[in-house]
């Protein structure tokens, strides 16, 4: 097969059952009324790179593939529509299966087709929602069976990963049950391969800042062993996510083994590394002190429901100019401290700088600490809003969309330049449209078959939005919010259509549930 009919083979695979069903459900958003933000972005700069579908089969594939989303703030709109087009330039076909990577050139620090562990998290994050779920499954079995006798990637262990979590809240999205139980035996080898490489004598992961993808960082240091709430977050994640599939797949002792060691690790965690002074999740130093600096991997536990109420007040460091607010985004270490800023500048420095990859990691956890029970959150939708809507219009360059890899938290300018500057352009190390689908709009991804929705937008903004098109375990959803019912002309409020029948309804900007039909 030549490589033109492989690339057309991309489109028309993802094209299965679920989405075509899918696409054959009434809509609202006709695919049309979106196809200028694809012309557009094709024609920004020369396609340097082509890896398995162009940049001319990439509106087919995106109509094949995403949920629509409309809403009044039509910058906002086009990024959501910039980031499944840059993401699909991603796309790499292998002889291990389709792969995605960070970096369109190849890096140094790459494995073999240019692939980069760091982001996995964020990748399975985003590709979750696509309708072409076989996608995901060669990029996940490509990490964890790619390697020497079906074994891992030799290169999966250069960065810190949340990738099993991940796999999980992929599942509640896909209802694949039968893909994460097979890999239950990968997934609890390389849980202790985490723990011969990098778990120490109290109980605690270490990790260099550069192998979390966050050199340079004021508390850290390429060689230096500190405990991190990053890797450890991740753990424990990692380790709840274990437990459930042994639980899915019959295996009671592995079931509790995993479920001790994730209770075990969150109470050391939280009692090495909060400072209760600052009110923060920070690192632990080789030294044995904490760091005097709050960094934003501070955030992270709530990525995985790890901190309690009483932690809730860390966040007012999201809003606080002096904290993580900036202009053109959240910094990844507070403003105040001395170091901001000392690191230099083009080393990939994490000193303060806004990153996406950080930004996605907040928002995320964010979403978590606001939707928690007895939240005693400092900050509100509002603030999640605003925070996103600054990310967003971060997100260009020369007046066109663009994401790189870190930028000026003053006056937005990417900071990669020079012969290095190329590398960055598409870099795909963070998550936009997950943000959006999962926050804004609010599908919530359930072990259960009770579905919910729960918007992160503020009643007093928006008047109306439409996601559309989501394919959550093999039923099509289209979640609308028409405040007056003007716009869409399908009733007032907020409404769910579960393939093509409304089945909830509030006249406020509330959450709403329902049960999903049976299989069809």
């Amino acid at each position: 097969m030549n490589h033109t009919s492989i690339r057309s083979a991309a489109v028309l695979v993802a094209l299965s059952l679920p989405a075509r069903l899918a696409a054959e459900q009434p809509t609202i958003l006709k695919p049309a009324d979106y196809a200028h933000y694809v012309e557009k972005f094709n024609t920004m700069e020369p396609e340097t790179v082509v890896n398995l579908i162009p940049n001319a089969q990439a509106w087919d594939w995106m109509v094949a593939n995403i949920p629509r989303f409309d809403c009044p703030d039509k910058q906002l709109e086009e990024t959501y529509y910039f980031r499944w087009w840059s993401f699909r330039k991603h796309i790499v076909q292998t002889p291990s299966g389709r792969v995605i990577t960070e970096f369109l050139t190849p890096v140094s620090h790459a494995g073999p087709y240019n692939t980069i562990s760091c982001a996995l998290g964020h990748h399975i994050a985003e590709g979750r929602w696509l309708h072409d779920k076989s996608l995901l499954d060669e990029y996940i079995r490509f990490w964890f069976r790619s390697g020497p006798n079906g074994g891992p990637a030799p290169h999966f262990h250069k960065y810190s990963s949340w990738a099993t979590a991940a796999n999980v809240d992929r599942y509640f999205v896909t209802g694949d049950r039968d893909f994460v139980v097979d890999l239950l035996n990968d997934l609890v080898a390389d849980y202790g391969r985490w723990e011969a490489e990098r778990l120490g004598p109290d109980g605690l992961f270490w990790q260099y800042d550069v192998q979390d993808g966050m050199e340079e960082s004021i508390s850290g240091g390429r060689r230096v062993k500190n405990i991190r709430p990053t890797i450890n977050s991740y753990m424990i994640g990692n380790a709840r996510a274990i437990s459930l599939i042994a639980g899915m797949a019959g295996r009671s002792n592995v079931e509790r083994e995993f479920k001790d060691k994730a209770d075990s690790l969150e109470a050391k965690m939280v009692a090495t590394l909060w400072d209760p002074d600052a009110k923060f999740f920070k690192v632990k130093l080789e030294s044995g002190k904490l760091s005097d600096a709050r960094e934003a991997i501070g955030f992270i536990p709530w990525m995985f429901d790890i901190p309690g109420p009483e932690d809730a007040q860390a966040w007012k460091q999201l809003r606080d100019p002096q904290g993580f607010c900036a202009p053109f985004g959240l910094t990844t270490a507070e403003r105040r401290h001395p170091a901001f800023r000392t690191r230099g500048t083009g080393k990939c420095e994490w000193d303060g700088p806004v990153w996406p990859f950080a930004t996605s990691q907040t928002l995320t956890a964010l979403a978590k600490a606001l939707r928690a029970p007895d939240n005693n959150m400092p900050v509100t939708k509002k603030d999640y809003f605003e925070a996103l809507l600054a990310y967003s219009r971060s997100q260009q360059m020369d007046g066109k969309p663009y994401i790189g890899e870190y930028l000026d938290e003053t006056d937005g300018h990417w900071l990669i330049t020079g012969s290095k500057a190329e590398r960055s352009r598409y870099y795909n190390h963070s998550t936009l449209a997950d943000l959006i689908i999962a926050g804004i709009v609010g599908v919530i991804p359930r072990a259960d078959d009770t579905l919910q929705i729960n918007p992160l937008l503020p009643e007093v903004t928006w008047d109306w939005f439409c996601l559309d098109g989501v394919l959550y375990r093999d039923h099509t959803l289209t979640i609308v919010w028409d405040r007056g019912g003007e716009h869409y002309h399908r009733g007032a409020g907020l409404a769910l259509w579960i393939d093509g029948h409304q089945s909830a309804k509030t006249e406020t900007l509330s959450a709403i549930t329902a049960k999903l039909p049976q299989p069809r």
